[in-house]
């Protein structure tokens, strides 16, 4: 059974609000956490409405997000969709943690110094 997390994403960080959202990463990974497919779906237009019926019609399974109203918060996990909100950092960081479980809410990323 696969999983689809969304990530959304400003530059190379997860984005610090939800309804200003433009850009999201969307990966599939199977039951290990194995990556299949990823894409990144640049939104037409800024809307917190729009991108939370964009989660429901691709079947999202995971949101990962910065901040995020309490409004869109309750309806998506109304909705049984996970909401892993207020994390701050590289979205890649924030995927390779939530493809394996653990990335939690409120998490703080930092670069990962490169080994030279």
């Amino acid at each position: 059974m696969s999983e689809k997390l969304l990530i959304t994403i400003w530059r190379d960080q997860v984005a610090p609000r939800f309804d200003l959202t433009s850009e999201v990463l969307v990966a599939t990974v199977d039951s290990t956490g194995e990556p299949l497919h990823s894409k990144t779906v640049v939104l037409p237009t800024v809307s917190a409405e729009d991108l939370c019926h964009m989660i429901l019609t691709e079947g999202i399974n995971t949101v990962i997000c910065g901040g995020i109203e309490e409004e869109y918060f309750e309806y998506l996990s109304w909705k049984k969709v996970k909401v892993i909100d207020s994390v701050i950092g590289p979205y890649l960081q924030a995927l390779e943690l939530a493809r394996v479980g653990k990335l939690e809410p409120g998490a703080i990323l930092r670069e990962e110094a490169s080994q030279g």
